[in-house]
């Protein structure tokens, strides 16, 4: 192995241990890119030809180790119900497709050193690296799962102040302090003079300390105002892959409603219902759904709650005359919109939907469209049709008659920071995860998706009750801290009496504002690069 090769290996390695599910590893990441970046120098140093070349595979491929060993249980997911040749395949898309999207950030590094000089390079390298992070939360093959931020969820004390930044507010943090430390790193081997090097020390420890001090302050002296609902989430535990052939529809009601009533109290509000819980072999028709037998069971079951909701994943399908929208397919005469949805059912006859957004790429829809027609057979569905469900463009809260708002948020939904956010200004007063997890198995997936969760708590300032299928499901404080949980894959019903919130911090007002600034940023610099300056000369 070249000597350049193993400090891409370190990297890798820092990376992983940093990353959740362990906990409180996650100060690690303040160093784990400088090994990358001090392999990145060796190369630019060397007399390597076709440096760049060397420069974007070997960070790809610390990239592609750091993610394949971090989320590893997508292939376990797919590998459960399909050939592992084909699971293999479609592994590929999350494990490389991200890496490759921000080993430009680093290709755009040393192309900016060469031509203008190291330090604005590493100016530029964060928000390189937060743009492609962006992108990738945006096009039709997302899958945001990695994104730098979100590594502190495993030690959310230390970022309180994600109320005001979001998730990005955490990936820049990791990157100064990274880059200050390749800094001094290459200071102490001479191979750069800093004209003041003890600035540099105690620039270093003050971003370390300060951030840190200022989030533990707001987390000792946050008190959340007194505004109380009793919650309940029902876990009922019916493993995904044997859904529709070892239990009927009707029993899975009947263990959520006994589940449910064993914790729930006269003044219960809300009852949370997992991913999918209401169900039927074909479907349930959004129009004729006050016609079903499981509706009018569950009304029947909140007669005994006054001011009682269930909140409830559904599998929902609508009708239309005519195609009028892209994922509508012919059905006889007609055409159908099949849905992965939030249904809100009271005591009145008043039905709320909400139907999934993010939807999974390949397992919920096909990614752009016709263009990956030929790749249908390669892809598996996760309890539907495959890549056949429609969506809504925006979300919606949901509202009980006595005027709490809810968030109905869907599985995968919960890790896009600055779309959980719009719930919030839409109205939720807490947010409600119903989600499935069982697809994974024992595995950090699920652990992984738990605590994520306790980052849109912290980013809204918002109570999270979180109904998984198979488990983990959890109540989650507006300072992030798991108040209870369930364990996994066990029948198990929570109950809490949760604080409402109706302030919106400033990240649920703004979103992800750090992306604008970083696009403006990063635009100026790439400009820069067509004139001559003399403030940033090539060393």
């Amino acid at each position: 192995m070249k000597t350049y090769l193993y400090w891409f290996a370190i990297s890798a390695l820092l990376l992983w241990i940093g990353w959740p599910p362990i906990p409180y590893s996650s100060p690690v990441l303040f160093v784990a890119f400088i090994p990358l970046l001090i392999g990145i120098e060796k190369i630019i140093r060397s007399d390597y030809k076709k440096k760049g070349r060397k420069i974007f595979w070997s960070s790809f491929l610390t990239l592609s180790v750091w993610n394949t060993a971090s989320i590893y249980w997508v292939y376990n997911a797919m590998n459960a119900y399909l050939p592992a040749h084909i699971s293999l395949l479609i592994s590929l898309i999350p494990f490389t497709l991200g890496p490759f999207l921000l080993t430009a950030s680093f290709w755009l590094y040393y192309a900016i050193r060469k031509r203008k000089s190291i330090y604005l390079g590493l100016i530029a390298l964060p928000g390189f690296w937060i743009l492609a992070e962006y992108l990738h939360q945006s096009w039709d093959l997302a899958f945001p799962w990695m994104s730098l931020g979100n590594g502190f969820a495993n030690f959310h004390h230390i970022v309180q102040w994600y109320e005001f930044t979001g998730i990005y507010g955490g990936a820049v943090w990791i990157w100064v302090i990274n880059i200050l430390g390749f800094l001094i790193y290459l200071h102490y081997k001479k191979q750069i003079q800093l004209s003041k090097p003890k600035l540099m020390y105690s620039a270093l420890g003050l971003i370390i300390v300060l951030p840190i001090t200022a989030s533990l302050l707001i987390y000792k002296q946050y008190e959340e105002h007194f505004n109380p609902s009793h919650i309940v989430v029902a876990q009922p535990n019916i493993d995904p892959y044997q859904k529709f052939g070892n239990i009927h529809p009707d029993e899975q009601l009947d263990i959520l409603m006994r589940l449910s009533a064993e914790v729930a109290a006269p003044n219960t509000e809300f009852f949370i219902w997992p991913e999918t819980a209401i169900s039927s072999y074909e479907g349930i028709n959004e129009e004729d759904f006050r016609e079903y037998p499981a509706y009018q069971r569950m009304q029947e079951f909140l007669t005994n709650y006054k001011n009682g909701n269930i909140l409830s994943g559904i599998e929902s399908y609508r009708l239309y005359p005519s195609a009028s929208t892209s994922s509508a397919r012919p059905f006889g005469n007609q055409y159908i919109d099949y849905f992965n949805s939030s249904v809100l059912v009271d005591n009145s006859s008043k039905i709320q939907y909400y139907h999934k957004s993010k939807l999974v790429p390949g397992v919920e829809k096909l990614p752009f469209g016709e263009s990956l027609n030929f790749l249908k057979p390669l892809f598996a569905h996760f309890g539907g049709t495959t890549g056949g469900y429609g969506s809504q463009k925006k979300p919606n809260a949901f509202y009980a008659e006595s005027g709490i708002g809810a968030a109905p948020v869907i599985c995968y939904e919960s890790i896009w920071g600055n779309y959980v956010n719009r719930y919030v200004q839409e109205g939720a007063q807490f947010i409600a995860i119903v989600t499935n997890d069982g697809w994974w198995g024992n595995t950090s997936g699920k652990d992984q998706h738990l605590l994520y969760a306790k980052l849109r708590a912290i980013e809204n300032r918002r109570w999270v009750a979180r109904s998984a299928n198979t488990g983990i499901s959890a109540f989650i404080n507006q300072t992030g801290d798991i108040t209870q949980q369930s364990e996994w894959w066990m029948e198990d019903a929570l109950a809490e009496e949760i604080n409402l919130n109706e302030k919106l911090t400033f990240y649920a007002k703004h979103g992800d504002w750090i992306i604008s600034l970083s696009t403006f940023a990063s635009f100026l610099i790439l400009i820069s690069l067509f004139f001559k300056t003399s403030l940033f000369k090539k060393e």
